[in-house]
């Protein structure tokens, strides 16, 4: 991920290896990271079994949300692709019953939009 895209707040793909590493606490048994993104300090992972979203806090970030999201709570989502000008894909995820999306992220051309919806996609459906 690019300096250019870290500060316009566009996400990268992390991987898995790492993550598991750096988050590997928050699994639960038989439980494995699918894929990850990165989003400056922000963290949005997908496992078999749930997302999470880690949301690193204040200056210096050591204050941490852990969101949990079960693929059940999610009523439905959309992507956006990139276009020739617009630079960035985005995904819209909705929570239960909610009129707006709960989640809203950001991505480069170098996160396959696709390859995101099939995993969405493929808990969800």
């Amino acid at each position: 991920m690019g300096l250019l895209d870290a500060v316009l707040g566009n996400a990268g793909v992390v991987n898995s290896q790492e993550l598991t590493s750096e988050y590997g606490t928050l699994l639960t048994e038989g439980e494995i990271i699918e894929v990850g993104f990165k989003v400056i300090r922000d963290t949005f992972i997908f496992t078999n079994k749930r997302m999470i979203l880690v949301d690193k806090q204040g200056i210096t970030g050591k204050k941490t949300e852990y969101k949990s999201i079960l693929y059940k709570s999610i009523s439905r989502f959309s992507i956006e692709t990139a276009g020739t000008f617009d630079m960035d894909a985005e995904l819209k995820i909705w929570i239960s019953s909610e009129t707006i999306p709960s989640i809203v992220k950001t991505f480069n051309k170098k996160v396959n939009i696709y390859d995101l919806q099939k995993v969405l996609a493929n808990h969800l459906l």
